[in-house]
């Protein structure tokens, strides 16, 4: 499961690892974002949202503890906790950054982040979702920071050391 820390800013932040997802109105960072999305769905009314660490375009149907793993589960447990928090799905949005080329080297179908995009896109557009900011693709992993009572912003620091917001 997630763990939570103390920032240097004296605030709680919820560390989310591959796999994990959090919801609610403290502040979320998933660390090392290469291939994987950070998936933000955030209700500006409530100011609360839910950060998922997507490792994997589909579950096909296989049950699994961490929900958060693949694109379709993510998106499902998001909605749910969100809207069970008193959030209407039509008061949600998303944020995608990640999807990076990690294995550029390779042959074969192995650009992950393309295909993990490409499905959040695909699952939120079926939703009516709209995605309102994004950053993907690329070579350079990242680690975000998702702050649901600042307008949902997202802190995106990238493995160059550059960092931008979204």
């Amino acid at each position: 499961m997630s763990e939570t820390i103390t920032g240097s800013d004296q605030r709680e932040v919820i560390i989310i690892g591959i796999g994990e997802w959090s919801t609610g109105d403290t502040v979320m960072t998933s660390i090392g974002l290469g291939s994987c999305i950070g998936l933000v769905i955030h209700d500006e009314t409530r100011k609360i949202g839910g950060l998922a660490h997507v490792m994997l375009p589909k579950s096909s149907g296989k049950p699994n503890e961490r929900a958060g793993k693949y694109a379709d589960t993510a998106v499902e447990v998001l909605i749910k906790e969100l809207t069970q928090k008193g959030s209407k799905v039509s008061n949600l949005k998303a944020k995608l950054a990640g999807g990076a080329s990690m294995f550029q080297n390779f042959s074969g179908n192995l650009n992950i982040g393309e295909r993990n995009a490409e499905a959040l896109k695909a699952i939120l557009k079926e939703l009516s979702i709209p995605i309102v900011r994004e950053d993907l693709g690329g070579t350079i992993g990242r680690t975000v920071t998702y702050y649901p009572k600042e307008n949902g912003r997202l802190v995106i620091r990238q493995a160059d050391g550059t960092t931008r917001e979204i």
